[in-house]
């Protein structure tokens, strides 16, 4: 599931050796027998993908594509499409595997769009994705031509995910997932050039603790997206949900974009600037055929979608761009 060896050359290579030495270890903590009940299922299921493999890749296309229809028989094609249809539910998204369309819950190229024409080029570049989840923006971020991209996420059904995906790539570029978390990257590790955290920072119980994990991540003058939600206000404003937030448990601190800015500078950032703001909608996250869950129009108050089912403001996500 895991090409340890090439990620740990890639790691020391960028001259990030105190990581590559203690991958081992940490993988094999996260893969340890018991740490999930479905993962020999899983892992069997990917054993039992059909052996077919295509040169024809399309990293930079709103579904990221691996192969065409025409490339396979039906019933191989109807053996893939089982094979994937058990790794329910697709969270992240949208993919097209030999024509077999991957709905996912969030139609993420909508996020992609967004951001990508502020962050600065990726060609040739050295990219983290912290909390990656099944590895889309990684796709992506090579598709916008990053040399290599890894994404930590301790979700081993991601996981399970990606390595499906790249599972039926004749040629993979350099995109690698790791089971887990940013507390395993040393501090002061300093090695990436691009560092993205989307969607991480609200689930964490000290955000400024995240946000300087992720500065140690970063080369000096590397370049970190951030994405998250925010609420309106001023530099004093953050809300702190009693409960849950959107149906969410793990909710913790969501400040508006002017303290979001304050947070990065006061754990030593430059440059910050938010970039775009934006409503999601329940075009861009609802359930799916891949995905048949409650979602985020089941936490918006039918009577008022502009509120949560819990009374306060419906999601908004920012990016903000910040230098190391």
């Amino acid at each position: 599931m895991i090409e340890l060896d090439r990620i740990r050359s890639l790691l020391a290579g960028a001259g990030m050796e105190a990581w590559a030495e203690r991958l081992p270890g940490q993988v094999a903590q996260a893969l340890a027998p018991g740490r999930h009940g479905d993962l020999e299922r899983w892992r069997h299921l990917l054993e039992g993908l059909p052996e077919v493999k295509s040169a024809d890749l399309d990293l930079a296309a709103d579904a990221v594509r691996v192969g065409s229809a025409g490339e396979i028989d039906p019933q191989v094609r109807e053996e893939i499409h089982r094979g994937l249809r058990a790794l329910q539910p697709w969270r992240k998204g949208p993919f097209e595997l030999f024509g077999i369309h991957i709905d996912s819950e969030w139609r993420s190229d909508w996020k992609w769009a967004r951001l990508a024409p502020h962050v600065r080029p990726l060609a040739g570049r050295r990219v983290l994705d912290v909390g990656c989840g099944n590895g889309y923006y990684a796709w992506r971020m090579a598709g916008a031509g990053a040399e290599w991209v890894v994404g930590i996420d301790p979700g081993l059904l991601f996981l399970a995910q990606f390595t499906a995906v790249r599972h039926f790539m004749a040629a993979p570029p350099e995109v690698h997932l790791l089971p887990l978390g940013i507390e395993a990257v040393p501090p002061g590790l300093r090695g990436f050039d691009t560092v993205f955290s989307m969607g991480i920072l609200y689930h964490r119980r000290s955000p400024m603790e995240h946000l300087e994990a992720l500065r140690g991540c970063l080369r000096p003058g590397g370049e970190l997206v951030l994405e998250t939600l925010v609420v309106e206000g001023d530099e004093t404003t953050v809300l702190v949900p009693r409960g849950r937030y959107a149906r969410m448990r793990n909710v913790w601190f969501i400040p508006s974009p002017a303290a979001l800015v304050n947070w990065l500078e006061r754990c030593g950032f430059r440059n910050v600037r938010v970039v775009e703001v934006t409503p999601t909608t329940t075009g861009e996250q609802r359930p799916t055929g891949w995905m048949g869950f409650e979602s985020l129009a089941h936490a918006l108050d039918p009577e008022d979608p502009r509120s949560t089912v819990e009374g306060y403001p419906a999601p908004v996500r920012a990016v903000v761009l910040a230098e190391a």
